[in-house]
């Protein structure tokens, strides 16, 4: 297995431990000045992913083709927001912008295993950040944890303003996200997309996948209740069949083998293939799936390579498939997305 893909799975194992927490506290208190200077848009190399230059996101499972370099067919654009990658314990409550080995982790498993689903849906867009560190999550009532959040949202505001102004010429986007990265895109929305028209009216879909998000969480971004409807958010957290977790009740959950928000067990029939993390194969008909107040049940038995992570001090939470929640549904995401630039081209908004 991959020396990065092990690490992350170590980490994981690790986090089964509440007291393992201390290996990833940062060492200092709080201070932006410890995570450099912010990124400058207009440089190429503060893009993960940009049109005209090569990322990790162009990589395909076996059995599926290579897209072109740049795909130039496409009337839509995809905003990507990736998780967080920085667990290393720096002293840092934000990942510096200058951490080449962070830049390579986070493109062989965030762009490989998530971004690659949208490369040719449409012009892939993906800006580096000042991450805040993993610790962060599992701390928030530490004093460093929101200001870290906020700086690293600052960063990705940033990057999607730039886009807008030198990228986007208003052609229709999907956002799509998870865990760091959908707490970063959720707020997005509320500050920039929910309150503008010609904004909402470019959005195709927010994926917005692996955090706390709401079915009612913004006043005119509704959650999509179908395969073609956009306009609106879609959202999921994945577990094993048979959890129930009191603070996920109530929450967004999309279906992401039917894209309904019913509770109706939809069969592993319906699943067009998963792939494991470590990208060596698709498997056909991996998982079913169902909504169970706030998550989405998967089964529990699969093939080597889609891995629980347990939250420390959340036993109700036990078998959690948060690294795995796109995933475990990988060609469904990616036809789906498709499917809606083009319900959108037949239906602007």
């Amino acid at each position: 297995m991959p020396l990065g893909i092990t690490r992350w799975l170590g980490l994981a194992s690790c986090l089964l431990l509440s007291s393992c927490l201390a290996i990833i506290k940062p060492i200092h208190h709080f201070s932006a000045k410890n995570a450099g200077p912010a990124p400058d848009y207009a440089d190429s190399t503060t893009w993960a992913a940009l049109p005209g230059h090569y990322t990790a996101a162009q990589l395909r499972p076996p059995g599926l083709p290579r897209p072109a370099p740049t795909p130039a067919d496409t009337v839509a654009d995809v905003f990507y927001v990736h998780p967080t990658t920085y667990f290393w314990r720096l002293g840092y409550w934000n990942a510096p912008m200058r951490l080449k080995r962070l830049r390579r982790y986070t493109a062989r498993t965030c762009l490989r295993n998530q971004a690659s689903l949208f490369y040719d849906v449409g012009r892939l867009y993906a800006p580096r950040y000042r991450q805040a560190t993993l610790y962060s999550f599992f701390a928030p009532k530490d004093p460093g944890s929101q200001p870290a959040l906020d700086l690293a949202y600052a960063d990705v505001k940033a990057s999607f303003q730039y886009y807008l102004a030198h990228y986007n010429h208003g052609r229709p986007f999907i956002l799509a996200s998870h865990s760091q990265g959908t707490t970063h895109a959720q707020r997005l929305l509320h500050e920039l997309v929910d309150d503008n028209p010609q904004l909402r009216k470019q959005l195709i879909a927010a994926y917005l996948v692996g955090r706390n998000v709401k079915p009612n969480e913004y006043q005119y971004l509704p959650a999509l209740r179908d395969s073609l409807q956009t306009g609106g958010i879609i959202g999921w957290n994945t577990a094993t069949r048979g959890t129930d977790f009191a603070p996920y009740h109530g929450l967004l959950v999309t279906n992401p083998l039917t894209w309904t928000l019913d509770s109706a067990a939809a069969p592993a029939s319906l699943n067009r293939g998963g792939v494991p993390l470590t990208f060596k194969r698709i498997d056909a008909h991996l998982t079913a799936a169902q909504i169970h107040r706030g998550l989405l049940w998967a089964d529990g038995q699969h093939p080597p390579g889609y891995r629980h992570l347990h939250v420390p001090g959340k036993k109700d939470l036990s078998a959690s498939y948060h690294i795995v929640d796109y995933n475990l549904f990988y060609l469904n995401v990616r036809q789906n997305a498709r499917a809606r630039v083009r319900a959108w081209q037949l239906n602007p908004h």
